[in-house]
């Protein structure tokens, strides 16, 4: 009977350590998408494909205060993004919605953070 317990014990310690890391590990699926405006006026999209939930962002070609902010930014994950105006998650705020939530270039953004609601 004490050795059932036991091995039960174990089973359970066991289940439980292989879910933790998956759930630390997950991520949103599909893509974000967003528009640079380039030096030269050329207009480059920026993609983040699968980009993981939980974590800030900052969006590399945005990241620094004396270039332009990426603006025009679709949510085609299935999570909802919250993008900020500020790098590391930072300034003003506005969630979208997911599959397909978007805004005009006039919102923008250079950093996010895409979360289950």
């Amino acid at each position: 009977m004490r050795l059932r317990h036991t091995v039960a014990a174990a089973l359970g310690a066991l289940a439980l350590a292989v879910a933790l890391p998956a759930s630390a590990a997950e991520a949103a699926t599909g893509s974000f998408t967003y528009l640079i405006d380039a030096q030269d006026g050329a207009v480059h999209e920026g993609t983040l494909a699968d980009p993981p939930s939980g974590v800030c962002l900052t969006l590399p070609e945005a990241a620094q205060d004396w270039v332009a902010p990426a603006h025009t930014p679709r949510n085609d994950t299935d999570d909802f993004v919250t993008v900020f105006s500020g790098a590391g998650c930072d300034g003003d705020s506005f969630t979208l919605r997911p599959n397909g939530g978007h805004a005009t270039d006039r919102l923008k953004i250079r950093s996010v953070l895409f979360h289950r609601r």
